[in-house]
């Protein structure tokens, strides 16, 4: 057994981040946060936008609690969310502020320009699906705009290759952060520079691509001498938030699937090859790039997302609840009396999500639910039947038998979601691990540090350290009569 090695990951998410420390010892990984602080973005003169430089303040004072806890902490990598950016001048100054994935500017440009350059192309080239937040048509928003940051920009960063450069200097992109924008192609790590170019998006600001766990350099000195970790290094992990909780997905065999559930469900099978064709395209899925050159072929769902904005329409009306007690009253909701597509845009970021989730049912010739329960019982067996046709989807798409589910992440903890969805999948649900991302991430960089040899023995290492637990299947003859209700009610192709 080799002697215990400790490596720090930092995991932003939309609402809040994390410094977490990861001691490793050969065989298990045990984790401990350092550090918690909350992501808040701001609006200013109408643009939602990201306060990237009090995160990246955050970052440091994360670290120097990981240091002042495990002096021995050797490297450190990040992971955020996909598609937003920074661009950096000649200098290597940041210009402007990151604008926010949610932010409208981008409202209309897939329209606009699949209107020039057909969507089956730009998906054949780019094998990622249409979502207005694709770095892509945020690109061409500043393009339409005349932005001085094209203009007078030299590198664009993506979110934690930006925060990656702030602490070592390299200004390189991961290969997985950097799939996620639809302007690198499917095959080899090579921007679509006719594509951006046809769009008035110069590619010259595009980085270098570099695969997950790279080691990028050592603390910047100023940095370095700050925090007291001087001699550290900074490896990207799977920069990719899903990236890296795929990577600590304990697969149990390489047809099973996983649902990577947070604020956004990522639902898909790991595969060596895309699967870039005009049916996947028409059936919402995208290839996003992994770790040791995997493909994530998954459908991108509105997850607990549809749960928090409610939560959050509710407190506005002064009645707060735990996500707990969310979870325990869908249990006392009517059962099979409504549903919604997750994935309408009109639950992308409503005023009311709750009045959303009204309107839809009104709509389609539904009973609108009124009680909290029954609100709730609308969403979470609405993603449960969404994560069924997802699975028949990939079933269809790939042409596999998909033996089993493994949900991972916060979401993970949700055992009425997890319930319903066995029983609407009819197949086992494996949950766990909870901290998926932070596990990925950590792994990754010790597979950077030749502590691990490839991802199969990062999996081997999550089920040696954390317990699983699996729900199997009941009640499948109703669910199955509901689930085809639910289609027809939806209008959602299966194939």
């Amino acid at each position: 057994m080799s002697k215990r090695i400790v490596v720090a990951a930092v995991d932003l998410g939309a609402e809040s981040g994390r410094v977490i420390l990861g001691r490793f010892n050969g065989e298990r990984l045990e984790i401990e946060v350092a550090h918690r602080f909350p992501n808040r973005p701001l609006r200013l003169v109408g643009t939602l936008q990201w306060n990237t430089t009090q995160l990246f303040a955050d970052i440091l004072d994360g670290l120097r609690k990981a240091k002042e806890m495990a002096p021995e902490v050797v490297s450190a990598g990040i992971d955020t969310w996909g598609c937003d950016f920074g661009i950096l001048d000649g200098d290597g100054r940041l210009l402007g502020i990151p604008v926010h994935y949610r932010d409208k500017r981008t409202e209309g440009l897939i329209e606009e320009v699949t209107a020039r350059i057909p969507r089956i192309d730009i998906f054949a080239q780019s094998g990622i699906a249409f979502w207005p937040f694709n770095s892509l048509y945020q690109l061409r928003a500043l393009a339409l705009q005349g932005s001085p940051l094209l203009r007078e920009g030299k590198t664009l960063l993506f979110t934690p290759d930006l925060l990656h450069y702030w602490l070592c200097g390299a200004k390189v992109s991961e290969r997985s952060i950097a799939s996620t924008s639809q302007c690198l192609g499917v095959g080899e790590d090579i921007w679509l520079a006719d594509l951006l170019e046809s769009l008035g998006i110069p590619s010259g600001i595009m980085p270098p691509v570099v695969p997950s766990g790279t080691v990028l350099g050592e603390l910047l000195p100023d940095i370095a001498a700050e925090i007291g970790l001087s001699g550290m290094k900074v490896i990207t992990p799977a920069a990719h938030d899903t990236g890296a909780a795929v990577a600590a997905t304990p697969l149990s065999s390489p047809q099973a699937v996983y649902l990577s559930s947070g604020t956004w469900s990522l639902l898909g099978v790991e595969s060596d090859v895309p699967t870039p064709t005009e049916d996947a395209l028409n059936t919402g899925f995208t290839n996003e790039k992994g770790v040791g050159k995997t493909y994530r072929f998954l459908q991108n769902i509105m997850g607990l997302w549809l749960v928090q904005s409610s939560r959050a329409a509710w407190a506005r009306e002064g009645k707060t609840y735990e996500y707990s007690e969310l979870a325990a009253l869908a249990e006392s909701g009517k059962p099979f009396q409504a549903w919604i597509n997750p994935n309408d845009l009109c639950f992308y970021a409503p005023d009311n999500m709750v009045a959303a989730v009204r309107e839809f049912c009104v709509e389609t010739g539904q009973p609108a639910p009124q009680s909290v329960p029954d609100v709730m019982r609308c969403l979470l067996e609405s993603l449960a039947f969404t994560y069924r046709a997802s699975v028949d989807r990939i079933e269809a798409l790939k042409g596999i038998n998909v033996p089993c589910l493994h949900i991972i992440g916060g979401g993970s903890q949700n055992r009425v979601l997890n319930q319903w969805t066995a029983n609407a999948l009819g197949r086992p649900v494996v949950t766990g691990p909870v901290e998926g991302t932070a596990m990925g991430n950590l792994l990754v960089q010790l597979m950077a540090l030749g502590e691990i040899n490839n991802l199969a023995e990062v999996r081997q290492a999550v089920r040696r350290s954390c317990a699983l637990e699996t729900c199997e299947p009941q009640d499948t003859t109703a669910w199955q009569e509901a689930y085809e209700r639910y289609l027809q009610v939806t209008q959602q192709v299966v194939v």
